[in-house]
C-alpha cells in the first residue's frame, strides 16, 4: 500500500461479513486503523498485528474524540508516511462525515481513497424483512438524518442552527414512498410530529430496527401516531434505523433473519480462543449471539524429542490414534518442522475419536481407517477393529496431559503395546470473570456450552464452585458428551 495515504473505508452495517473485499484488503495491510463505535470489533482481528489501533467512537453527548481532532489525526499519521485505514460504520459518505475527512486530507495535500460500504439504511431494514422499495408499494426511498447537531469546534464557519434549517419538513414528508431516518431515536417525537403535520397519515406503518444485521437485532413495528409510546413502553433505545412507509407491512411475510431457531439467544462458548470461532459461526448462523469466554488455552509440549522420534519412524506402529483436533494439528506442525508430510504415515492405520478429529485429518490429506460411532473413549475401545490381531505391535497415541488412561488400559488387555506421548496440555485461560458473572446474574446468557471436560473444570475454577453451580442453573447447559 502506498505510504502517506488515507483510506476512508465503509465497515458495513454491523455484520462483519458485509465489509467489501476491497475494504477487508485495506484493513489487513494498513499501518494505522482509526475506527468508530459502530464498526464491528471483530473486524479489527483482520488488521495486521503490528497495526496501530485508535478508537474515535462517538455516541450522543459522548465523543471519544471531536471531529476536528479526528481530521488532524488522519492527516498527521499520513504525513508521517503511514497508510491509514479510517474504518467507519456503514458507508463513509452516508452521514459518516467522510466528506469532511476527505476535505481535510485534500486541504493538507494528503492522498485519499474512498471505499464505499453497505449502509445500514438499506441493510438493517433488509435484515428485518423490509425492502426499501417494492414494485407494488414503493418506487422511491430517501435517507434522512434523524438530527442535525453542530459542534462549533468542528465547523466554526457555520452559524448556529444553520444545519437544522436545512431540513425542510414539508419536502421530507413526501420526498419518497419510504423514508429512512438514521440517528433519529432521540428525535422520534419531533420526526413523527413533523411528518403528520405535513400530511403523512397517522396510520402509516413505522418500524425501528435496532442493531441491524447483528444477532442481537430487534425490530419494533407500530404506526406513525403510536410509535413514540410503543418505543417508550418497550424501552427501545439507539442505535436504530427508523423506517416509515407501506413497505413495513411486508415484514411478517419476508421476515428471515430474526426468526431463525436460536434468534434472540446468547450462547456462551468456553472453548479455547483458537477453536471458538467455528462454533461461534455455527451458532450465529442459527441466529444466536455467541459470547466467547475461553476457559482453556492449548499449550504444545516444550520438549518434542519423543514425538519427533515417533514421527520419524511411523512405520513401526500398527495404528496411530488421534483423540482430539489439537493432537492432529500439533502432529501436522511437527511433521512440517521435520520436513515431512502426510506420506510419513505410509501403511500405518489411523483412528480418529470423532467427526471433528476426522475432519482435521482430512484437511491434512489423511483418511481415518476407523472412527467409532460415538466420540468417547469407551466406544473407541468397544468398537476397535480386531485388536487381538495386532497383539505384540504398538499403537501410537499423541495426547493431552491428563488424558484418561481408559483406552490404553483396555487395549493393553489384548496384548497391544501402547505408546502414549503427552504433546500438549490445556491450561486455564479465563477472560473477564466480572463481566461474565454480571451477564449470568442478569439472565443475559441463555446457554452455556462445554466442548471438553477441561472447559468445565476451568469454568468452575474461574467462577468458584458454588457460584458457578448457582449461575449455571439459570441457563441451559450443553455439553459435547457424557465425560
Amino acid at each position: 500500500m502506498p505510504a502517506g495515504r488515507v483510506y476512508l473505508v465503509g465497515a458495513g452495517p454491523g455484520d462483519p461479513g458485509l465489509i467489501t473485499v476491497r475494504g477487508a484488503e485495506i484493513l489487513a495491510l494498513a499501518d494505522v486503523v482509526v475506527y468508530d463505535r459502530l464498526a464491528n470489533a471483530a473486524l479489527l482481528e483482520r488488521a495486521s498485528k503490528s497495526a496501530e489501533r485508535i478508537y474515535v467512537g462517538k455516541q450522543s453527548a459522548c465523543h471519544a474524540m471531536g471531529q476536528a481532532d479526528i481530521n488532524r489525526l488522519l492527516v498527521d499519521r499520513a504525513l508521517d508516511g503511514k497508510s491509514v485505514c479510517r474504518l467507519k460504520g456503514g458507508d463513509p459518505f452516508v452521514f459518516g462525515r467522510g466528506g469532511e475527512e476527505a476535505e481535510a486530507c485534500r486541504a493538507a495535500g494528503v492522498e485519499f481513497e474512498v471505499v464505499p460500504g453497505v449502509t445500514s439504511a438499506i441493510a438493517a431494514p433488509a435484515y428485518a424483512g423490509i425492502p426499501v422499495t417494492h414494485r407494488d408499494l414503493a418506487s422511491s426511498f430517501a435517507v434522512i438524518t434523524g438530527h442535525e447537531r453542530e459542534d462549533a469546534s468542528d465547523r466554526s464557519d457555520l452559524p448556529t442552527g444553520s444545519a437544522e434549517q436545512r431540513r425542510d419538513w414539508a419536502t421530507i414528508a413526501h420526498a419518497a414512498d419510504t423514508l429512512l431516518f438514521l440517528m433519529g431515536v432521540e428525535s422520534l417525537a419531533e420526526i413523527t410530529e413533523r411528518l403528520m403535520e405535513h400530511g403523512r397519515s397517522p396510520d402509516t406503518p413505522v418500524a425501528l430496527v435496532r442493531w441491524g444485521t447483528l444477532p442481537r437485532q430487534e425490530t419494533l413495528v407500530s404506526t406513525l401516531s403510536e410509535v413514540e409510546e410503543a418505543v417508550r413502553t418497550a424501552g427501545f433505545t439507539a442505535p436504530a434505523i427508523i423506517v416509515v412507509g407501506e413497505v413495513v407491512r411486508l415484514r411478517e411475510t419476508l421476515r428471515w433473519f430474526d426468526n431463525r431457531p436460536l434468534s434472540g439467544k446468547r450462547v456462551l462458548v468456553t472453548r479455547a480462543r483458537s477453536q471458538a470461532g467455528k462454533l461461534s459461526e455455527l451458532l450465529e448462523a442459527a441466529g444466536a449471539q455467541a459470547v466467547e469466554f475461553p476457559t482453556i488455552r492449548v499449550v504444545p509440549a516444550a520438549d518434542t524429542t519423543q514425538l519427533d522420534a515417533a514421527l520419524g519412524h511411523l512405520g513401526l506402529y500398527a495404528w496411530v490414534l488421534f483423540t482430539s483436533v489439537n493432537a492432529v494439528e500439533i502432529v501436522r506442525d511437527r511433521l512440517a518442522s521435520l520436513g515431512l508430510d502426510a506420506r510419513a504415515f505410509g501403511p500405518v492405520r489411523i483412528a480418529a475419536v470423532g467427526p471433528a478429529t476426522e475432519q482435521a485429518l482430512h484437511a491434512m490429506g489423511l483418511k481415518p481407517d476407523y472412527v467409532p460411532s460415538e466420540a468417547v473413549a469407551e466406544k473407541v475401545v468397544e468398537e476397535f477393529p480386531a485388536p487381538w490381531d495386532i497383539a505384540g505391535r504398538a499403537i501410537l497415541h499423541p495426547r493431552a496431559v491428563g488424558t484418561r488412561p481408559l483406552i490404553s488400559d483396555r487395549l493393553s488387555e489384548y496384548g497391544v503395546q501402547f505408546e502414549s506421548i503427552d504433546i500438549y496440555e490445556s491450561v486455564p485461560d479465563a477472560g473477564d470473570v466480572d463481566e461474565l458473572v454480571a451477564d449470568l446474574e442478569a439472565g443475559h446468557i441463555h446457554v452455556i456450552t462445554f466442548a471438553s471436560s477441561s472447559t468445565v473444570r476451568n469454568f468452575v475454577e474461574a467462577l468458584g464452585a458454588e457460584r458457578a453451580k448457582r449461575l449455571a442453573e439459570k441457563c441451559v447447559v450443553a455439553c459435547i458428551g457424557p465425560v
